[in-house]
C-alpha cells in the first residue's frame, strides 16, 4: 500500500526538533509553535521568519499577566490530530486582550504530563493545563463526576452538557470549590478499548463476550475502573511509557482510551483493533488555576470566558472532522488516514451490544457498585444527584444528533 505523506511528516523531515528548539530559544516557544501551526510545512528560514513576526506582534507591549500553559504531551503537530484547542485559545486570548494576557505554551511533556499537570497547576508551577479529565482525576477526584458508565450516549450529548448552564453547578463550581480549578473547555470522545498486536490476526470484535477476561491498561479514573471491573476487563495501571511496548508485545490485550488519542499519541502502529465501546467519557480538557482567574480584572475574566467559548465551538467542529479525515475512526477508514496507514480495524459494536454492556455496568441498572462514589460526588457537588442530573441532560437532545450540530451556548450566561 502506498504511504501517504502528511504535512506533519513533511515538517519533521524539513526542520529537525533540534532546529525547532533553536528557533524557540530565540523567539520564544509560543511564538515558534504558533508559526509552525500556521505554516504547516516549512523550511528553517520560513519558520524563523514567522516566529520572529509572531514575537514582534506578541511582545509589542508589556503584558499585565503572563500565563504558563502546561500542555502535557501536545505540540503543534499532534494538535492537528486531536483538536484539543490549546493554540486556538492562546491565539484568541492574546488578540482579544490586545496582549494584556500573554500565554507561554509548554508542551511535549516538558513541564508536566498527563498525570501531574493538574497537581502542578494546583501548586502554582503552571497557571493552566491540558490533560484528560480521567488522568487528572488523581489530583482532582471530583472530575470522576464525568465518568459514570454510559452516562453519555454520544459525543453530541457530551458537548450538549458542556454548553448547558447546569454544567456550572454539576461540574465547574464544585471543581473550583474542591480543587481550585477553573474548567474552560474540552474535546469530547467516548472511550473504548484499543487492542494491541496480539489481536491483529483475530476476528473483528463484534460482541462484549469477546472482551471478557482480557487485560487492559487503565488511566487515573476511579469510576472508570468500576466499569471495567463490571465488564470483566481486568483494569491494570501501567505507566504510559510501558503501554506502547505492552500493546506491541502482547503483554496486555488493550488499553482503554479513545480513537483520537490513538492517533495523537502515535499508538496507531501498535493497535490492531479500535473497539467503539463508548463506555465512559474521554475528555481532553483545559483548566486554569482558579486563583489566577480570580486575579484578573472583570474585563479580563470576561475575555477568558469568551475565548474559552470560541475555542469550545472550534473544537466541536474540528475534532469531528479530524476523527473522519485524519484519524480514520470510521468504517471503513478513509484512505490516507492514520488507521488506514497502520491497518487499524474499527470494531463498531452494534447498539444492541453496547446496550448489553450498559445493562451490566451502568448505575441505572447496577447501582450498588457505584453507591459510595456517587454519595461522595453528590456531597462534593453541594447535594445534587450528580448521576441522575447529568444523565437527564445528556438525553435532552435526540440520540441521532450529530456532534457538530449541537447548539453552542455560553454556559455561564444561559
Amino acid at each position: 500500500m502506498k504511504k501517504v505523506t502528511t504535512s506533519q511528516e513533511n515538517t519533521k523531515e524539513t526542520v529537525s526538533r533540534r532546529d525547532f528548539f533553536r528557533v524557540a530559544a530565540t523567539y520564544g516557544m509560543s511564538s515558534t509553535v504558533l508559526a509552525a501551526a500556521a505554516l504547516g510545512s516549512f523550511s528553517l528560514p520560513q519558520l524563523a521568519q514567522a516566529a520572529e513576526s509572531n514575537a514582534n506582534r506578541r511582545f509589542k507591549k508589556p503584558a499585565k499577566h503572563t500565563l504558563t500553559f502546561g500542555a502535557s504531551g501536545f505540540n503543534e503537530k499532534n494538535l492537528l490530530i486531536e483538536r484539543a484547542g490549546c493554540l486556538d485559545f492562546l491565539n484568541d486570548i492574546e488578540e482579544r486582550t490586545d496582549g494584556e494576557i500573554r500565554v507561554e505554551f509548554v508542551g511535549d511533556n516538558q513541564i508536566c504530563g498527563q498525570l501531574n499537570c493538574v497537581k502542578k497547576t494546583q501548586q502554582g508551577i503552571v497557571d493552566m493545563f491540558t490533560a484528560s479529565t480521567q488522568n487528572s482525576a488523581g489530583g482532582a477526584p471530583y472530575l470522576n463526576v464525568l465518568d459514570y458508565a454510559y452516562m453519555f450516549p454520544t459525543r453530541a450529548s457530551q458537548y450538549h452538557f458542556l454548553y448547558h448552564p447546569d454544567s456550572q453547578k454539576l461540574l465547574r463550581d464544585p471543581l473550583r470549590t474542591k480543587h481550585g480549578l477553573q474548567f474552560l473547555f474540552s474535546h469530547c470522545e467516548l472511550r473504548g478499548l484499543q487492542m494491541g498486536m496480539g489481536w491483529q490476526d483475530k476476528p473483528l470484535i463484534t460482541s462484549i463476550e469477546q472482551l471478557r477476561g482480557t487485560k487492559n491498561r487503565v488511566t487515573g479514573t476511579q469510576l472508570g475502573r468500576i466499569a471495567m471491573q463490571l465488564l470483566e476487563l481486568n483494569p491494570v495501571p501501567i505507566a504510559w511509557s510501558e503501554t506502547l511496548d505492552g500493546l506491541k508485545q502482547g503483554l496486555i490485550d488493550g488499553a482503554e482510551t479513545w480513537a483520537g488519542a490513538v492517533g495523537y499519541a502515535n499508538m496507531s502502529p501498535v493497535v490492531s483493533q479500535s473497539v467503539d465501546l463508548r463506555f465512559f467519557c474521554g475528555t481532553e480538557a483545559t483548566m486554569m488555576s482558579a486563583s489566577q482567574f480570580d486575579a484578573f480584572s472583570g474585563e479580563l475574566q470576561d475575555a477568558v470566558m469568551e475565548s474559552s467559548y470560541l475555542t469550545q465551538v472550534k473544537i466541536q467542529a474540528a475534532q469531528e472532522a479530524a476523527l473522519v479525515n485524519t484519524v480514520g475512526a470510521t468504517v471503513p477508514s478513509l484512505p490516507g488516514t492514520l488507521f488506514d496507514q497502520h491497518n487499524v480495524r474499527v470494531a463498531a459494536l452494534s447498539d444492541a451490544e453496547r446496550a448489553k454492556a450498559e445493562r451490566i455496568c451502568a448505575p441505572e441498572f447496577n447501582p450498588e457498585p457505584w453507591a459510595k462514589w456517587r454519595e461522595r460526588l453528590d456531597k462534593w457537588s453541594g447535594g445534587h444527584d450528580t448521576y441522575s442530573s447529568i444523565h437527564k441532560i445528556a438525553r435532552e437532545i435526540p440520540r441521532d444528533t450529530l456532534a457538530e450540530n449541537v447548539e453552542p451556548r455560553r454556559w455561564w450566561k444561559s
